[in-house]
């Protein structure tokens, strides 16, 4: 469908009007608490609400997407006035007096519920702060969005009043924490100008680089060692293609926005290596888990289908695709989005479904929860529709 105009003008139709006319709708219509504030992500197949308790990473997460829409999109009115309420929800229950990080998980009315040990939760109030700072003018937005993003840095690298999860037997070093660093600070040099984005840009392509990309073994390694040397046990084999397809993106659209040809390449080969061992050659679509030395999986969920890596793999292929005009790029971005289109939409609420079988049948009708809410979704239409509007372009 890339090749020819026309397939570029369905595509982009697709990814436009998905996010304009269903995507955003379902979420402003159901997702809104306007007794307490913020929003409520547990959502049936309906839309119905069926939890109320709200996770923190799903308010910053929606904020965010609201600015970035007023801002990159179209000056919607609503779409400010309901990211401002996303942000007043954040900055009246959703950090920790005693330590200023924030919660991962608060009931309806905001009281604390539980705390993650890690501190990604401010890497998306970051973005959304930011998206607020662009869009307002307001340079509070701006002052607490860098404040949460030192405090992501700061936790992730020293962390400080958490129990550690395991003991020093076996230290171990997560591809999370550079690639979620890469997108914020991405982020952040486009809605306040962060003076050291470039910086941590490339500190963390490199640790990306130097620890978990293994040319030996043609891999994107999810959990290495500290100084990244593969551990031969459950945990250090297990892969996540989609994460590794995530930050392959990541690095890919570093090098188109710096003109630096060797980013886009890494970015293309951790795509290569990732597609061969996430692509399902049985039943198409991305699995979840898979063993590095095509072991058995120890993750019970190893071969479902959610959601977000499929968005993932939908923007990583075209993007590639957009840079090197390589035909193998178009195919596979045909083969994902035909896969992802023909199994996850939902034809009579609108929306997506979240989990599928390994088949692609449905595991469950609910359309939000902790984890899944207007993100990687959304984020992939909006990418892909920005791609696609100027596919001829240099810049997004």
């Amino acid at each position: 469908m890339l090749i020819d105009d026309a397939g570029r003008q369905t595509l982009l139709t697709t990814y436009r009007d998905g996010l304009l006319n269903d995507t955003l709708p379902f979420w402003t219509k159901h997702c809104v608490d306007r007794e307490h504030g913020g929003f409520t992500m547990s959502l049936a197949q309906d839309g119905t609400v069926i939890d109320t308790d709200k996770g923190v990473w799903q308010q910053c997460r929606f904020t965010w997407l609201l600015g970035e829409l007023y801002n990159n999109v179209e000056p919607r009115e609503e779409w400010l006035e309901l990211a401002q309420h996303g942000a007043r929800f954040m900055d009246d229950h959703c950090f920790d007096p005693a330590d200023g990080r924030m919660w991962f998980h608060v009931a309806r009315d905001g009281k604390p519920i539980r705390k993650r040990r890690y501190a990604f939760t401010e890497s998306f109030a970051a973005i959304a702060y930011g998206e607020l700072a662009k869009a307002t003018g307001d340079e509070r937005y701006a002052e607490k969005a860098v404040r949460v993003f030192r405090r992501f840095l700061d936790h992730n690298l020293n962390p400080q009043r958490a129990e550690p999860k395991f003991t020093s037997t076996r230290p171990t070093k997560g591809i999370g924490f550079p690639m979620i660093a890469i997108a914020t600070a991405q982020e952040l040099r486009d809605s306040i100008g962060l003076p050291d984005a470039n910086a941590w840009i490339d500190r963390c392509i490199n640790d990306i680089r130097k620890c978990h990309l293994k040319k030996e073994i043609q891999c994107v390694m999810e959990t290495v060692s500290p100084n990244g040397d593969l551990i031969d046990h459950f945990d250090g084999r297990t892969l996540n293609p989609g994460h590794a397809m995530e930050a392959a993106w990541f690095i890919m659209l570093e090098g188109k926005l710096r003109g630096d040809n060797d980013r886009i390449c890494t970015g293309c080969q951790m795509l290569d290596w990732m597609w061969e061992r996430g692509w399902d050659k049985q039943h198409g679509g991305i699995l979840y888990f898979v063993d590095v030395k095509g072991l058995p999986g120890h993750e019970y969920w190893h071969d479902m289908k959610f959601w977000w890596p499929q968005n993932e793999a939908i923007i990583a292929t075209l993007l590639a695709y957009q840079l090197t005009r390589d035909p193998k790029y178009a195919k596979w971005h045909a083969m994902i989005h035909a896969w992802t289109y023909e199994h996850f939409p939902d034809p009579e609420h609108g929306e997506w479904f979240g989990y599928l079988h390994r088949d692609g049948s449905v595991s469950s009708t609910l359309k939000g929860n902790l984890w899944k809410g207007p993100f990687h979704m959304p984020r992939m239409q909006l990418i892909c529709w920005k791609l696609l509007t100027g596919f001829n372009d240099l810049m997004l």
